[in-house]
């Protein structure tokens, strides 16, 4: 779209139907599970050249740092407040929002060009934040140089999400699920090569280190570009705008002001889990499990959230904040309430699929090359301790998203304060009173009852904000969430015992097992519990193969 075009805005990127929603949702999930496949393969192939101690945790700071700068300082903002700007810039300016799209774009690059160059600049302070002391001049030295090659991430992030979410905003959302496969890809290829050429030993070589940071940083970039034919596709054309003044971008700018409060907050608590989670292997009896595998326990547990809420959330948002711009709060809250209900239907289960098969699931997923088994134990402890919280963590985000429809961001950081206050603390305490070997693993239970904390304040805060519910029933997804958890509990039981029955074959049959079994049970109490939500599922899954 171009800045000359003055087409009615509804007539360009309507936001999408209700009978779209699923469609697009589905579109996205698919490819979040081929990105999210794709990325275990990853992970597998990353612990495996580097495994769990300092390379393993020294590389993974210097590929965070980006990501955690970027989210920081510019990326939340970007994420939140984007589409409900530019939808609202849609229904009400001349152009379809064609020329503040322009200028949203321009001055959100400028920021990032300026972030990325200071980033890279402080390099060596940004490493030290986020490591031990302990170092040696060495491993300090090889942290600095992988994040002086990851740092330019930050730039190529922000332009995946600036751009994805104008595609997003135009109802056009498989292209910015997909495009993360080929990062994936090209990771695993470097990763590859690495583990086929590395010279071997406790460090890394001049070559070795450009090899693995400019090939981390090669994967993002290819990710951002890979959006470019699908805005062509969409007929968007951006032109650099750089009369931002009077342009009505001070609304935009003071939400984001908040957001980047509310990143930066979450961002301390990250910090308190990095910094202990490196240190404790220094502590006497100290396990060698820290930072690392608490990384690949966390990545796995944030799977389910984002194939299946991240999703279905993204293809409400425009229809969520069109609904908010003409002031139609009963829609919106209809809308949360069904991305609660939707999500927890196979969130929910998927919890209780981690709790009961995390030993197998981390088996399979990072058994191998540098990864002992006593380090497979411990990661799975993690992501049983993460197990609980993983509901909260989805209804987490689709709350927020509510708030964010409403143009109001100031409201989910004062709310988010109870999140980061309790898994800041509760971490600080399981550092000061676990042993060694169960230190991290009750950071990670701190940060299950930090989002559970986080979740019960925020939607009772949105409830508040949207005002009553008109229908006759008023806690459809509390109670929506208890059938799922009384279903969830027995099938759990009987995935475990599967998975123990069909050990002695190996880690991937009890896993496929022991999530057989817990699937079924699920299904068959589904009707019995009365849970539409995977009764039509199932219903217009067989609708679907009778055909």
């Amino acid at each position: 779209m171009t800045a000359t075009d003055t087409r009615p805005a509804a007539a360009q990127h309507p936001a999408p139907a209700k009978s779209s929603v699923l469609r697009s949702g589905a579109l996205m999930a698919a490819g979040s599970v081929v990105s999210r496949a794709t990325g275990f393969v990853r992970s597998a192939v990353v612990l495996a050249a580097l495994g769990t101690g300092f390379l393993g945790d020294g590389y993974a700071v210097a590929n965070t740092v980006p990501n955690i700068l970027y989210m920081l300082l510019i990326g939340g903002a970007l994420n939140a407040v984007f589409v409900p700007e530019l939808v609202r810039a849609a229904k009400e300016h001349r152009d379809g929002g064609s020329a503040y799209t322009d200028r949203l774009l321009t001055a959100c690059t400028a920021a990032l060009l300026v972030l990325t160059a200071a980033a890279v600049l402080a390099a060596p302070l940004v490493v030290d934040a986020y490591t031990p002391s302990s170092y040696t001049d060495a491993q300090r030295s090889t942290v600095v140089a992988l994040a002086r090659f990851c740092l330019p991430q930050i730039l190529f992030y922000g332009l995946f999400t600036l751009l994805g979410q104008v595609l997003n905003a135009r109802g056009r959302f498989g292209a910015m699920m997909w495009t993360p496969v080929l990062n994936n890809l090209v990771i695993i290829a470097v990763f590859g090569w690495f583990l086929k050429a590395a010279a071997g030993g406790d460090g890394l070589t001049a070559a070795e280190t450009r090899l693995l940071g400019l090939g981390t940083t090669a994967g993002i970039v290819v990710q951002a570009l890979a959006l470019l034919p699908a805005l062509r596709a969409a007929r968007f054309r951006w032109r650099p705008r750089f009369d931002w003044r009077g342009s009505g971008l001070t609304r935009p700018l003071r939400n984001a002001g908040w957001l980047v409060l509310l990143v930066l907050t979450n961002q301390f608590a990250y910090w308190v889990v990095t910094k202990l989670s490196t240190t404790v292997q220094d502590r006497p009896g100290g396990s060698g499990f820290g930072y690392a595998a608490y990384s690949s326990a966390y990545q796995l547990w944030v799977v389910p959230q984002g194939i299946v809420t991240v999703s279905l959330v993204t293809a409400l948002m425009p229809r969520m904040s069109a609904a908010a711009a003409g002031a139609d709060l009963g829609s919106v809250r209809a809308d949360v309430s069904y991305a609660l209900r939707s999500s927890a239907a196979l969130v929910l289960p998927a919890a209780a699929l981690f709790a009961a098969l995390a030993p197998w699931i981390m088996d399979c997923v990072s058994g191998y090359g540098e990864v002992t088994p006593e380090g497979v134990a411990a990661m799975a402890g993690m992501l049983i301790a993460f197990a609980p919280g993983l509901v909260a963590y989805s209804a987490q985000y689709v709350l927020a998203r509510g708030f964010y429809a409403l143009s109001d961001t100031r409201t989910p950081f004062f709310l988010n304060l109870v999140i980061v206050a309790l898994n800041a603390g509760l971490s600080y305490a399981a550092y000061l009173l676990l042993p060694p070997r169960w230190a991290v693993t009750g950071m990670a239970a701190a940060t299950s009852l930090a989002f559970i904390g986080g979740a019960v304040v925020t939607a009772y805060a949105l409830s508040r904000r949207l005002g009553p519910r008109t229908g006759p029933r008023r806690a459809a997804a509390l109670r929506t969430h208890l059938r799922l958890l009384a279903a969830c509990l027995p099938a759990a039981a009987a995935g475990y015992g599967a998975a123990r029955a069909a050990d002695a074959l190996g880690p991937f049959a009890a896993a496929a097992a022991g999530t057989a079994a817990l699937a079924l049970v699920v299904v068959l109490l589904a009707r019995p519990l009365r849970l539409t939500e995977i009764t039509d599922l199932l219903d217009s899954l067989r609708r679907k193969a009778g055909r």
